[in-house]
């Protein structure tokens, strides 16, 4: 049913925790299903991802789509960053179960709420970043696949 990524990633997950200090984060859930996932980014003066970690309450499938999610952000730009999506975490994990999709896209929403949160910090704006939504779930399920 998962992949051996997604496994290990729900085993061994990368970059669990908090940043102090963070340059942004973001919190989103969904409330379908309860998962809920946080996300912390340390960003340099050259806005390069230093550090991402995350903390999150939800299925094995949502642990490992927040660890490949950190995996794929770090020491990028905020600009590379913000294409980090759903399809690509799935894609890194090998893939997911159809009814698990929707963690995949909590990670990208998580991604997108971090860096928003590091502009308002900053009264930046991020070319191409939308004000993101707290729950997922607002999203018609079809456009998840």
């Amino acid at each position: 049913m998962y992949s051996e990524k997604v496994m290990d990633h729900f085993q061994n997950p990368r970059n669990v925790g908090e940043i102090e200090d963070a340059s942004g984060v973001g919190t989103v859930g969904n409330a379908k299903c309860g998962d809920i996932m946080r996300m912390y980014l340390d960003i340099d003066e050259n806005g390069v991802i230093q550090e991402a970690k995350f903390k999150t309450f939800g299925c094995g499938a949502a642990v490992a789509t927040s660890s490949m999610a950190t995996e794929l952000v770090k020491g990028k730009t905020i600009e590379e960053a913000l294409k980090v999506t759903n399809k690509a975490v799935m894609e890194a994990l090998d893939g997911l179960p159809p009814v698990k999709v929707h963690c995949s896209l909590l990670a990208e929403e998580a991604i997108h709420a971090a860096l928003w949160d590091y502009a308002e910090k900053n009264h930046i704006k991020i070319e191409g970043l939308k004000k993101p939504k707290n729950d997922i779930s607002e999203e018609g399920e079809e456009e998840v696949y």
